[in-house]
């Protein structure tokens, strides 16, 4: 491994040397990212999740670089024109914008007009015109004219578009432009011409001036959107003026007479040439800025609705419901079965609420159900009132369940292969009521950008996008931990170090050969090698296994050292689980070892007093005011409870209970300053908004949590 790039990692990230060499060798080893920070602490220092994935996603880039510059090496030695020097320089070159400025002047370019004017043989002219001799121009030109260049203007022409290029392909040119775009550049947009109407929810930008450096991602990217559906012009640019007179200073010489085409050619070259480079520049850094962002904010709203506490294995009615078509209505057993499905029709146009609540009351009783939960879309709000009124035997709680994405699901391949049998409606019915039961194992099977949380999902680099919410649904799945004898194969590709493939042979060989007793069997699984189990063995649980450690986080490259800790209490493993004045007895440095540090027993002992506990919580019913159902029930002051559905950078949503919902911007979050609103917020939260503006027209709620 290269020794500049760890050191190259561990200056841009802050972090310590060895620690970002060890996390290197383990990638290279092909550990990930759950596993080096839960199972590989001494050797990493420690590094959080966070830490490694951006070691990793440094290391990506640097391995990029070099291919980049293998590349740029080979084409300028083709070229005859590779010095030691200049190899020198490109093999030590570590900035991308440094080695595009190194490359530039070799790259093969399509025709230009300052190779057409090298072509004609005006070249030693352009030299002499930028050298500023004492000679006038024009004597100079008179002898290079030929039939190609028939007068004295078009040989000056060719020469001063010959000057253009050079200044463009100098890097102290670049790097001067660079200065004026990072220090002063502002960002410009007007609405297209005729697109006033067609374009009117870019109203806000069709004339509009900022900054680039104070604007923010989410604004960036609205504009940038705009540009890109028609309907808005946008330019980034410094002033020109600026920019001229730097580079007057560093090409003019005052006294000549040649000083006046020189400085003609500084401002075709600037203006045709340099300024829409750079501007591609900081239009793409700017976006990528943007890009990171927003994926952080999507990915971190992802990681909170993964991370909501599920009901866990209960049994479950559950709604999809629906005014005109009726509700569809699904039994769930315990492990997400479905046990029968069934419609009700409580609402207009039918009306058959006693029927309806009569038929869910059966249910519940006739299947021993513990819960209902009821999607949030149309007639969501209205049947969580009705069923909350049913003749229930018992007390079931009703719950209200997102259902963002639940149509995509019950259309998708991953519901056909579960659910051949049954049309779309069942199946979104059936992902409603897993979702109560665990909404990680369930959300895994829908594209996260149709969850329909973040902001500008669609606009942001999709790779990145896509890489970043794997890593958080692994980490997320990783968190939590699989039951092995449970888990769908769409749960279990996000174990570490399984995938796919090996998902899916779990899955076959658990419904061949029966559930797995111990986490030793994983073995026989077909494609299960060693590195694989390694990886994956800490993250699977089994309940009620052979061994009391399978339904723990305890890696089992560890229970030896359980082994000796129960052996040095005098008692069993089961004892040492179940009794916590046992664990109080341990002395972590009693079994620390040259391979196992402290960070690990420390890890064990906890483990230990909460075996197999599931980080996510427990769920609550919640209930809207009954005082409002639609916008026009609102009214300014109101103090309403309500749910948080999105967090951007602007602000959050929240859902009060009208089907639309309102916007707190940050500004209204707290009474403080608020930098970050995932600071003060978290989604699925319960909040208690007030009501401060109420748009019906433009469908538009603000509200503010300064209650």
């Amino acid at each position: 491994m290269e020794g500049v790039i760890p050191k190259l990692i561990a200056q841009t990230l802050q972090l310590p040397l060895n620690s970002v060499r060890q996390t290197i060798l383990l990638f290279e080893e092909g550990a990930t990212i759950p596993f080096i920070a839960r199972y590989r602490k001494e050797r990493t220092g420690e590094l959080d999740e966070v830490q490694i994935a951006e070691i990793q996603q440094q290391w990506k880039k640097l391995k990029d670089l070099e291919d980049r510059k293998a590349f740029v090496l080979q084409s300028i030695e083709e070229q005859g024109k590779l010095t030691d020097e200049l190899r020198k320089r490109i093999e030590q070159c570590y900035d991308p914008t440094e080695l595009e400025d190194i490359y530039l002047p070799y790259k093969r370019k399509r025709k230009t007009r300052a190779s057409m004017a090298r072509e004609k043989g005006l070249e030693p002219l352009a030299q002499a015109i930028f050298n500023q001799t004492k000679a006038q121009p024009e004597s100079l030109a008179q002898g290079y004219i030929t039939e190609e260049v028939p007068t004295i203007e078009e040989a000056l022409q060719g020469a001063r578009d010959i000057i253009a290029e050079w200044i463009n392909e100098d890097e102290r040119a670049r790097n001067k432009v660079r200065y004026f775009f990072r220090k002063s550049a502002v960002i410009r947009s007007k609405v297209a011409r005729g697109k006033e109407e067609e374009g009117a929810k870019f109203r806000d930008y069709f004339q509009f001036e900022e900054p680039l450096q104070k604007c923010p991602s989410h604004r960036l990217l609205a504009m940038r959107r705009g540009e890109e559906e028609g309907f808005l012009r946008l330019v980034i640019e410094p002033d020109p003026e600026e920019v001229f007179t730097a580079l007057d200073r560093m090409y003019l010489v005052p006294i000549s007479p040649c000083a006046h085409e020189v400085k003609e050619a500084i401002r075709d070259g600037y203006e045709r040439l340099l300024a829409p480079s750079i501007e591609t520049e900081f239009r793409n850094s700017s976006k990528e800025i943007a890009d990171k962002e927003a994926i952080v904010v999507f990915a971190e709203n992802l990681r909170q609705l993964l991370m909501a506490a599920p009901l866990g294995q209960k049994r479950v009615l559950g709604v999809d419901p629906g005014f005109r078509t009726g509700c569809k209505v699904v039994v769930l057993n315990e492990y997400g079965d479905l046990l029968y499905h069934t419609a009700i029709f409580p609402h207009p146009p039918q009306n058959k609420v006693d029927e309806s609540l009569e038929t869910a009351a059966k249910l519940v009783e006739k299947y021993k159900l513990d819960a209902v939960a009821v999607g949030n879309g149309t007639a969501g709000r209205e049947t969580v009132s009705l069923l909350r009124t049913a003749p229930f035997a018992r007390e079931i709680p009703v719950f209200m369940v997102s259902e963002s994405g639940a149509s995509i699901y019950s259309a998708s391949e991953v519901a056909r292969e579960e659910f051949p049998d049954q049309d779309v409606t069942v199946r979104g019915a059936i992902s409603i009521g897993r979702r109560l039961m665990d909404p990680l194992a369930e959300l895994v099977k829908i594209d996260a950008k149709s969850i329909g949380v973040g902001q500008y999902q669609h606009d942001v680099n999709q790779v990145q996008l896509r890489e970043s919410l794997d890593r958080v649904v692994e980490s997320c799945v990783n968190n939590v931990g699989v039951n092995v004898n449970t888990a769908s194969k769409h749960l279990l590709t996000y174990v570490s170090g399984l995938g796919p493939a090996l998902a899916q042979n779990i899955v076959l060989h658990r419904s061949e050969r029966g559930a797995f007793q111990s986490r030793e069997e994983l073995k026989q699984v077909p494609r299960m090698g060693d590195k694989a189990f390694e990886l994956s063995a800490g993250f699977l649980r089994i309940r009620q296994g052979s061994h009391p450690l399978d339904n723990t986080a305890v890696h089992p490259e560890s229970y030896p050292i359980v082994e000796r800790m129960a052996a040095d209490l005098n008692c069993t493993l089961e004892e040492l689980i179940a009794r916590p004045e046992l664990q109080k007895k341990i002395d972590p440095k009693r079994y620390i070892s040259g391979e196992v540090g402290l960070p690990t027993i420390n890890d064990i002992i906890k483990e230990l007093a909460k075996p197999g506990l599931d980080p996510r919580g427990e769920v609550h019913p919640f209930e809207f005011s009954r005082e409002v159902h639609t916008m026009e029930d609102l009214r300014i002051g109101m103090v309403l409870p309500g749910i948080v559905t999105n967090i951007t950078n602007f602000g959050a949503f929240v859902d009060v209970g009208v089907k639309q919902d309102g916007l707190v911007h940050i500004s209204q979050l707290a009474n403080k300053f608020v930098k970050n609103p995932a600071d003060v917020v978290t989604l699925q939260q319960e909040v208690y908004v007030k009501v401060i503006e109420v748009d019906i027209a433009r469908k538009r709620i603000n509200l503010s949590m300064k209650v």
